[in-house]
């Protein structure tokens, strides 16, 4: 009899012909791969970066300003700030020992920062407030603690307010917390303005 193996089909394709962009499982898998391990490798350089120290000067404003330095890390969120700063505080003011972080509100270039978001955030957004950057941060001082090389960035810019509440309720048709607001991530100044005069047009 006959042999009833088929044939085998001769390929019509041309090895010459580009086929890049066709679909390729084995492609597609290594790309995916690829993107989860970069994804990985970029989330793990974030809270890494979320570690590091910040000096913050800061203002307690009664009425007169207090000034003082706190450390902190990129990803305190500004309650927790508010928190080391209470307690910081509370052996020179009774007022805020007696009360929690909740009591007080920290105002940077005239904006009201709310207690959930991070210093990380603001500093990855690049968040402006009305005179200027919320935050400009330069590496200053480079403590080693053993040898451990551990820098501290120290923000450049105008000192932020740390107030109670209860004064900026009593305050706020006064300059200079008449002048305050909250802050809105998608407000815009287009004239900065410092003191309740216009000062310059935005560039």
């Amino acid at each position: 009899g006959e042999d009833l193996v088929p044939k085998k089909k001769k390929s019509k394709k041309n090895p010459n012909v580009e086929t890049s962009f066709l679909p390729d499982r084995d492609r597609e898998m290594q790309q995916k791969r690829e993107e989860k391990r970069l994804k990985q490798e970029w989330m793990q350089q974030q809270e890494k970066i979320k570690g590091e120290k910040l000096s913050i000067t800061y203002s307690y404003w009664d009425g007169s300003g207090h000034r003082r330095d706190i450390q902190c890390k990129k990803g305190n969120t500004i309650g927790e700030f508010l928190e080391l700063v209470r307690v910081a505080l509370s052996d020179q003011f009774r007022e805020v020992a007696a009360g929690t972080a909740e009591d007080l509100m920290y105002v940077k270039e005239d904006i009201i920062l709310p207690s959930d978001i991070t210093f990380y955030d603001l500093i990855a957004t690049k968040a402006r407030g009305k005179s200027g950057p919320l935050f400009n941060f330069d590496v200053h001082d480079d403590v080693r603690v053993g040898a451990v090389d551990s820098r501290v960035e120290k923000d450049e810019s105008h000192p932020g307010k740390i107030v109670e509440r209860r004064w900026y309720e009593r305050n706020k048709h006064i300059f200079p917390a008449s002048r305050w607001e909250t802050y809105d991530p998608l407000k815009t100044w287009d004239r900065y303005t410092i003191h309740g005069g216009e000062v310059n047009a935005k560039k």
